[in-house]
């Protein structure tokens, strides 16, 4: 079998990997056990290099279109697949071992996935912000220019410190207190229970996330809220899906 390659965006943090958007992917790859190479590609550089591959744009939460990482490419089959929830059903699909997804279960898990990021998107400028501070100097400009076209708001108003910056902690927190409440329903450690699912990938892609781009004593912050669930989670999620290449 042929490595599947995964196009992602470097970074200054160790190992590179950051983002939650191209997160999601490598832990359904690893979690079934996949072979697969990264492509390392700026922000920048993305738009240009996806058409060269023959990429399609992928849809932003306003309804815009625009090229996007993560991109899967699959030497075995020729697939060219955009966008981490259709990377992850191509993966399911195709590749029919340890599946993802449990048995009728992707209606389910599609609103959870806006049900959950509504719940930090709140708190998104602050994450914003750090985010910016662990990228490659061209990467970090594009990446200012870009959100400030989609906020329609200066970097630097983003988070500043301050009441602003507390509010965005408390609807972090908040947020997360929320989806306690969802995982609290269930007797197991997954949100199925004894059921591991792209769902709990949701989750933790988002707090590996958080983890790669706040600093060390704002990640301990939450790794503390309700008794560690999140950091724990997290372990669970990458004990689950651990790198076996």
């Amino acid at each position: 079998m042929l490595p599947l390659i995964l196009f992602d965006i470097p970074s200054n943090v160790e190992g590179n990997y950051w983002s939650p958007s191209t997160a999601k992917p490598r832990y359904v790859l690893n979690f079934k056990g996949l072979p697969f190479e990264v492509d390392w590609v700026e922000f920048p550089d993305i738009a240009p290099r996806m058409k060269e591959i023959g990429a399609t744009p992928s849809k932003r939460r306003d309804g815009s279109k625009a090229y996007t990482l993560p991109v899967l490419r699959d030497p075995n089959t020729g697939a060219i697949v955009t966008d981490s929830w259709d990377i992850a059903v191509y993966l399911d699909n195709t590749y029919l071992e340890k599946p993802i997804f449990p048995k009728d279960t992707k209606g389910l898990i599609r609103g959870f996935d806006t049900a959950y990021i509504d719940q930090l998107w709140p708190a998104i400028k602050l994450l914003l912000v750090r985010a910016r501070d662990i990228l490659r100097e061209r990467s970090a400009e594009y990446y200012v220019i870009m959100r400030e076209m989609a906020f329609k708001q200066k970097f630097a108003e983003f988070s500043p410190e301050g009441p602003e910056r507390d509010q965005q902690w408390s609807n972090l927190e908040k947020g997360f207190t929320t989806m306690k409440m969802w995982y609290d329903q269930t007797d197991g450690k997954w949100l199925m229970g004894s059921t591991f699912s792209y769902a709990d990938i949701l989750v933790a892609s988002c707090l590996f996330w958080i983890k790669k781009v706040l600093h060390d004593d704002e990640w301990e912050r939450i790794a503390g809220w309700h008794n560690g669930q999140w950091e724990r989670l997290l372990v669970d999620v990458e004990r689950e899906c651990k790198d076996t290449q």
